[in-house]
Order: C-alpha cells, then sequence, then structure tokens
C-alpha cells in the first residue's frame, strides 16, 4: 500500500490523472486513531472487515478524525486539550498542513466538514472566557482560519452536520475546563450540558438541555440520521451509581427521549459513553463503555434496550452491514448485532473513543 500510494501522489502531482478520490487510499470505510506498542501515535484506515489498509503518524495522541466527503483527506485531532489538527493526505500518507488553535484556545478533538467540503468547523475552548466557539476553516485554501462563532453552550465536544442541511449540531458538554487545571471540571455546582443546532454560517438555532435532576449528564458525542433524529451520549458526572439515562435522542423542535436500559445492564456502562451510532438502516443506536467493558444496543422506534455484549475496553462503534463494528483498547475489532457479536480483525494498536464513517458524496 506505501508503494502504490507513492506512485499514485506523484501521477498526481504531474497532473496526468484525474483527482484523486477515496478509492485511491484503498477504499477505506473508517478511520480511527490509535497507540502503537512503542508508544507511537497514528491514524489508520480500515475497510469494512475492519483490515489495515494505512496507518499514518501523528505527532501526539489523537481522538477522532474528520473525513472529507469529497478527496482523500483527513482531519486528525489532538485529543483534549491537545492543540494541534493534523491535515492528511490519505493517499501519500503525508501530512499537507497542520491546523493550530488561536491563543487562549484548544481543540476538543472533534470537526465537521460542511456538505461540499469546502469548509472545516472545529470544536474549541476559549477557556479563560469559559465559552465554547466553533472555528471555520477554509479547506479550499489550505484550511486558512476564516471566522469563528459560538457553540452555543460551554465545553463543545463532538460536532456533525445535519445531512442535506447548512446545520451544525454541537454536543456542549458543560464543563469548564482551564490547562492549568489539567482536566479538572472548574464548574461542577453550576455546569449546564445542552445539544445546540447552529447554522453553519453561526447563527444559533435551538439549544435543548436535559432535565433538571440530570444536569450533571455531560453531552459528549453524537450520531445523526438522514432525517435528522440526533442521539447523543452523555457522561455522568457525579457518582456513577446515581447516573440517570446515558443515551438521549432529540429531534430539532422536540424534546429529549432518554433510553436506558435494564438496571444491571445500566450500571455496566459506569456512567460513561465513549461513543454513539445508529445502525446503517437506522432502526437500532449503540452505545459503548470503555471503563464498563461493554456495548448497549436499542431500538430507535421504540426506545427499548435489545442487547447488551461484554467487549472488554469498548471504545468506537460505527455502523457495519446489519449491525454495528466495535473498536475496542486492546486492539480487537468486533462486529455486533442484537443476537451475537463475532471476532473481526485485531491489530497491534491501542484504539481510540471513536471509529469515524468515510461518507464520501459524489462529485
Amino acid at each position: 500500500m506505501p508503494d502504490r500510494r507513492g506512485f499514485l501522489a506523484g501521477l498526481l502531482a504531474t497532473g496526468l490523472i484525474p483527482a484523486a478520490t477515496w478509492a485511491d487510499a484503498g477504499s477505506p470505510e473508517y478511520l480511527s486513531a490509535g497507540r502503537l506498542p512503542n508508544g507511537g501515535h497514528v491514524l489508520c484506515g480500515l475497510d469494512g472487515a475492519g483490515t489495515l489498509l494505512f496507518q499514518i503518524p501523528l505527532p501526539d495522541r489523537g481522538h477522532a478524525a474528520a473525513a472529507h466527503p469529497n478527496r482523500p483527506e483527513a482531519v486528525a485531532f489532538a485529543r483534549r486539550p491537545g492543540t494541534f489538527a493534523e491535515i492528511i493526505d490519505c493517499v501519500s500518507g503525508r501530512a499537507k498542513a497542520r491546523l493550530s488553535t488561536p491563543e487562549g484556545r484548544h481543540f476538543y478533538g472533534h470537526g465537521a466538514f460542511s456538505a461540499d467540503g469546502s469548509l472545516l468547523f472545529t470544536t474549541e475552548n476559549d477557556f479563560d472566557a469559559g465559552q465554547g466557539r466553533i472555528g471555520v476553516w477554509d479547506a479550499a485554501a489550505g484550511y486558512r482560519r476564516i471566522d469563528e462563532f459560538a457553540s452555543g453552550g460551554v465545553g463543545p465536544h463532538e460536532i456533525l452536520l445535519v445531512p442535506g442541511t447548512e446545520t451544525l449540531v454541537v454536543a456542549n458538554g458543560g464543563l469548564e475546563t482551564h490547562p492549568d487545571s489539567e482536566r479538572v471540571i472548574l464548574n461542577l455546582p453550576t455546569m449546564r450540558p445542552n445539544l445546540a443546532y447552529v447554522s453553519t454560517s453561526g447563527r444559533l438555532l435551538e439549544t435543548v438541555e436535559p432535565e433538571a435532576a440530570a444536569r450533571r449528564n455531560s453531552i459528549r458525542h453524537l450520531s445523526v440520521l438522514a432525517d435528522g433524529l440526533v442521539a447523543a451520549g452523555c457522561q455522568w458526572q457525579d457518582t456513577p451509581g446515581t447516573a440517570p439515562a446515558l443515551l438521549l435522542l432529540h429531534r430539532q423542535g422536540g424534546a429529549f427521549t432518554a433510553i436506558a436500559p435494564p438496571e444491571a445492564e445500566h450500571r455496566r456502562l459506569a456512567g460513561y459513553v465513549g461513543s454513539v451510532a445508529f445502525s446503517r438502516d437506522g432502526s437500532k443506536v449503540a452505545v459503548t463503555s470503555p471503563p464498563g467493558g461493554v456495548l448497549e444496543i436499542f431500538d430507535v422506534g421504540s426506545a427499548s434496550h435489545v442487547a447488551s455484549h461484554a467487549i472488554a475496553d469498548a471504545g468506537g462503534v460505527s455502523d457495519a452491514g446489519e449491525g454495528f463494528l466495535v473498536t475496542a483498547g486492546t486492539g480487537d475489532l468486533v462486529g455486533a448485532t442484537g443476537r451475537e457479536t463475532r471476532p473481526g480483525a485485531a491489530h497491534p494498536v491501542q484504539w481510540d473513543n471513536h471509529l469515524v464513517r468515510i461518507r464520501q458524496v459524489a462529485v
């Protein structure tokens, strides 16, 4: 694969072949960051079966990635409170650029492209002001920073574009932190997480908060269907045994629907959702818990629990065929449905929390 990538990169540089597509990078279906046994950090491309297609070095620990919709380009984000985002050509395996946050900011590990791929939106912490910001970068002009606007809350983490719209959905975790205090939460007594809908031009359209009894339920991770239904995974900032439902469904203009498994399975989540994903047909939604070592699957239509699967250090989850594909900190990849799990590929990579589906659009 490296030789093929180098050959294709050379041809592209001469203009002898059309612009590259994700097929030129081996047709990966997923991206995931991870840590190697030697301590190095990488961004990896995986096919639908979990086969490793490429492994590209990162300068430090990565968290999630954003895949460009119509060219084989990925943005690998530093884990909070990192200040870099690496723009990677997945054909050549080389970094094209590195984004740095403005003074007084750090990234939150996530970003999203506009539908045409011309803009990149990044979640950021203005840590002196204690406010969330969304950075706007011109992907067509070397990822030049061109704008920023409010995230609609504090501690924005994951951000996604609602398909077919110019609306961004933002998980504002509600947690005020400052690099000088490492990862200590500075506003626990007053935290107010929310789910915010913001136009790509920066206009706040709507925010919705958990009920008062669940205000310490930090909204962190997201998945969104083509019809606009959003799934939000939460992390409880209090005694784990007192956690409310950690999965929330929401449609713009409505109220949250909170979903929890039966009590014993709920306790296994340990108050922590590491990742969330809808199934490909939208009928199921799954959440992982790395500390709990579990994958929980729910039916969307009935808001009911379907299955619980023990997967050690389960982190990333994404749709796969009729079910889900899960990455684990052990290096394992596991396929899962409502009935069973099946072992997949295993790699000497300690996978981070997210398995990002590449959703290429036709150009």
